[in-house]
């Protein structure tokens, strides 16, 4: 588990998923000391239809907590967190994984 800089985060996901093997960036988070979102995702992938990256999250196992964004902005700034933004609760965000991977191993990737 680990805490990143909102910057960090911004830098992980601005990465051209096109130029990946699977072009598919896959973050599962949690939110310290919410029960509901101790296993959550978010990620970038393309639209095998129009070619374009969507930003997304799958907050809640069911699937009744999934939203799909046409930029990182809309991503960042939708108020789904309890009426709040991820960026407004980013210092309650841990990463648990990185493309199904340690996130300390897969930071470099991204990070340069």
């Amino acid at each position: 588990m680990k805490k990143i800089s909102f910057k960090d985060f911004e830098c992980i996901m601005s990465y051209d998923v096109a130029k990946k093997q699977d072009p598919c960036i896959e973050i599962e988070f949690c939110v310290d000391g919410c029960f509901e979102y101790q296993s959550s995702w978010l990620g970038k992938m393309i639209d095998e239809e129009t070619n374009k990256s969507i930003y997304w999250f799958g907050l809640v196992e069911d699937g009744s907590q999934a939203y799909d964004f046409d930029s990182f902005e809309q991503l960042v700034n939708a108020n789904i967190f309890y009426g709040k933004s991820i960026k407004d609760i980013w210092n309650l965000v841990t990463l648990l994984s990185i493309d199904a991977c340690d996130v300390q191993e897969r930071l470099p990737f991204y990070l340069g």
